[in-house]
């Protein structure tokens, strides 16, 4: 049967301008797998999904984050995933999208291009995905399960973060026709620290410069929609109103239906998990995924149920309530009656979701076998409070849930038993009064199906005790990282580099000065906690860029470009990022033309977040001019650098390099990349220092002279730089200078004295 005839049976009409995208999200493949009956859900389930994606004829599959459930997953899951994608996404049909953005901007990957255009694999439906919570990047490299499936040529993974306070969203753009589809990915971040770079102005949308608005704008993102915390979410009227769609993934109820949000204009469609993770009414909802057809600016959501899905029913009772237990409270020894009349209700909710299963197949009921039945998830809450001189005598929830063995899939916790609380607090053995959010958390874990989260008991035992030498906020998120990513060795190297550090900060101190080990210890640790709050989550690992291409190379005879290992360069995300952020804080909320065909559209309401932006970093994003000033003015303003206290000492090398990169980019004096910064000269060169200012060693030895004088106050180093003893009006000059082209006559004239002997260097400290 050909593809047309199969088109004309499924009652689909593609036509040349209509993007067709099947969009699901969660589908955490691998959970539950050690389990004897539910062990093979969640892969079934997404191999279904693919097989749609095939038999549907969709142009591509976005899928909105949480792909496999553990952050490594086994052999087994990967398996799965990498036979249903090759199974159903390669064959000779080709793809019919035009690929118009640049590949190293928004893939970053090993090939700085998406898959279907490889030469060397053909692929008929692209499949476009971000990270969640639970596949997110960790551990050395910074690498991802999506990185292997992407390296592989299966997935295209796009939506990375590499920094979490400087968040820059760049679309990836695709054409079909006249239909141009502009896909924005944000993948996972913490919802405390997303919520914070959203209301400080740190998030950039890109967007094309030409014919903006005939692209229709669709976004991915993986958070918490609704505010489980004060902080704890992502507020739908933070992202842009020029947005038309957004696919929310990590939320597990699904809401196929798109709905509009009414302050901003745009849809957001909620297509929810595709296996449920846990049992409670939100995931009872009918599993389904959508097949979003976008025909210029215009939509349209088909949505298709699930058919392997396992069918889950709760229910929520209360025996005070309900007639036939009411009259058994005041009954001594009602056990048995209990237990009986539970049974009833339980084989009652087996009974229809049975029923539901049968509804979302298309066999009829008399064609179906036993064995392809699967058994359903049942959940059954119980609160038995009594009144007052009642009580309800119920059985073991462990011994309750046996008794349906063979008739349902989870065979151990089909009931749940639990009180009304009596009050709001509670003391342990000690008589020590634990934190109310504890308790408050602790009774959802009794209560509920809510877990109670590590992170959360940690954070609140922390602020009851005191640590003297390890961060906290580090120690939290390694032992959470430790917890949920199974990370063997994090909690060993974070306690032995913390204490390395501390030991070597009070060892730099003057011995002869009269200071405090304890307060030195305490001044070292807000230090570290005070980095660790701005710079976790960021990716310091080295990643690999694509040089530009030669107009005059030539594929065909030499190769594809980015087959050969000497085309790339090695590049440092945070150091990238930094420069990006600098370029950032100048840039005004209205949409700025960038130079690589994209421009940056920032628009974030103040109303939509309860607290104002905080820092300096966002007051310098909002009142830099447009146009570039004299960096004499701009230079010592915009420099944001957390403050050291005096009690922290720093490496003077990190810091001199630091120093001299961030100077460097401020004072825009371009330098030769083959030309290393010369060594410090000696005391007796302090005379040449009246030559101008415009040759090329001015700029870096004004940086040397800045970074050892910042140095030489804090005690971190004895060098004797001799620039530091040069005239103010002589740096002053140096700093206001403009751009300047350097001619080869005035390096010639600087080569001479560029490899002098560095002065030998003294000891301060008394042996």
């Amino acid at each position: 049967m050909s593809v047309l005839e199969s088109l004309a049976n499924l009652d689909i009409c593609p036509g040349d301008d209509t993007i067709r995208i099947l969009v699901a999200t969660d589908n955490h493949v691998g959970y539950e797998e050690r389990d004897p009956i539910r062990k093979d859900d969640s892969w079934k389930t997404f191999d279904e999904i693919m097989n749609l994606a095939r038999t549907q004829d969709v142009d591509m599959v976005l899928l909105g984050g949480d792909l496999f459930h553990d952050n490594k997953p086994s052999r087994k899951s990967m398996y799965q995933v990498m036979r249903s994608l090759r199974k159903n996404c390669m064959g000779m049909k080709p793809c019919e999208l035009e690929f118009l953005s640049d590949a190293n901007e928004v893939f970053e990957g090993a090939f700085p291009h998406v898959n279907y255009e490889d030469p060397d694999i053909n692929i008929s439906i692209p499949v476009f995905s971000i990270h969640g919570n639970h596949d997110d990047p960790s551990g050395d490299g910074h690498f991802c399960t999506l990185d292997l499936l992407q390296v592989a040529g299966l997935v295209n993974y796009f939506g990375r973060v590499p920094e979490m306070d400087n968040i820059q969203v760049k679309p990836v753009l695709l054409q079909k026709g006249r239909t141009k589809l502009a896909l924005f990915g944000l993948s996972n971040v913490r919802d405390e620290r997303i919520f914070r770079t959203f209301r400080d102005h740190h998030v950039t949308f890109f967007r094309p410069t030409a014919q903006a608005g005939d692209f229709f704008n669709l976004m991915t993102v993986h958070q918490n929609h609704h505010a489980h915390t004060a902080t704890g979410y992502l507020p739908e009227g933070v992202l842009p109103d020029w947005m038309d769609l957004i696919v929310w993934g990590h939320e597990h109820e699904c809401r196929i239906d798109p709905v509009q949000n009414p302050q901003t204009g745009f849809h957001v469609l909620q297509p929810g998990s595709s296996v449920a993770t846990s049992l409670i009414p939100a995931e009872s909802v009918k599993k389904q995924v959508a097949i979003l057809s976008i025909t210029g600016k215009e939509f349209k959501c088909d949505p298709i149920p699930l058919k392997t899905v396992r069918p889950l029913v709760t229910k929520d009772i209360v025996l005070q309530q309900l007639p036939q237990f009411k009259q058994l409270q005041d009954t001594i020894d009602n056990r048995e009656n209990v237990t009986k009349e539970l049974v009833k209700i339980v084989e009652e909710m087996i009974d229809e979701a049975n029923d539901e299963w049968l509804q979302v197949q298309d066999i009829p009921e008399d064609q179906i076998d036993e064995e392809d039945r699967p058994l359903p998830l049942i959940r059954l809450k119980v609160e038995y409070t009594a009144a007052e001189g009642g009580n309800f005598d119920v059985e073991n929830p462990q011994r309750f849930s046996n008794r349906f063995v063979g008739k349902v899939a989870n065979v151990n916790d089909v009931v749940s038993f639990y009180r009304k609380k009596a009050s709001s607090k509670r003391t342990n053995q000690d008589d020590t009064e634990l934190p109310e959010r504890l308790l408050e958390a602790m009774g959802h874990g009794v209560q509920g199906d809510d877990v109670i989260k590590v992170e959360v008991l940690v954070k609140e035992f922390l602020e009851q005790s005191s640590l003297q030498v390890l961060p906290k906020n580090q120690f939290v998120d390694t032992l959470v990282q430790f917890v949920e990513k199974g990370g063997s060795g994090t909690m060993d190297e974070f306690v032995n580099e913390a204490l390395t550090k501390s030991l070597k900060a009070i060892l730099k101190l003057d011995e002869e000065a009269d200071f405090d080990v304890d307060q030195a210890v305490e001044t070292w640790r807000e230090a570290a906690e005070q980095r660790w709050a701005k710079n976790s989550g960021s990716a310091v690992a080295a990643k690999r860029r694509l040089k530009p291409r030669p107009e005059d190379y030539d594929s065909d005879l030499e190769g594809h470009w980015g087959n050969n290992d000497s085309h790339w360069e090695t590049v440092t995300s945070v150091q990238a990022g930094k420069s990006n952020g600098r370029g950032r804080q100048n840039a005004s909320d209205e949409d700025v033309e960038m130079g690589n065909g994209l421009f940056v559209s920032q628009q974030v309401e103040d109303s939509v977040m309860a607290e104002p932006p905080k820092g300096k970093r966002g007051a310098a994003a909002k009142k830099a001019p447009a146009k570039k000033a004299p960096a004499a003015k701009t230079a010592p303003a915009t420099r944001a650098r957390p403050k050291k206290k005096s009690g922290f000492v720093v490496d003077s090398d990190e810091e001199e390099q630091e120093e001299a990169q961030e100077d460097a980019m401020s004072e825009d004096v371009f330098m030769d990349e083959e030309e290393d910064d010369p060594p410090a000269p000696p005391p007796k060169r302090a005379a040449r220092n009246t030559k101008p200012a415009a040759t090329r060693t001015a700029a870096p030895r004004a940086t040397k002279a800045a970074a050892a004088t910042k140095a030489k106050q804090a005690k971190q180093t004895t060098l004797n730089f001799s620039q530091s003893q040069r005239p103010a009006g002589t740096q002053r000059v140096a700093q206001t200078q403009k751009t300047l082209e350097i001619s080869d006559d005035e390096i010639e004239e600087d080569d001479d004295d560029a490899f002098e002997p560095i002065a030998p260097p003294t000891r301060s400290r008394r042996r």
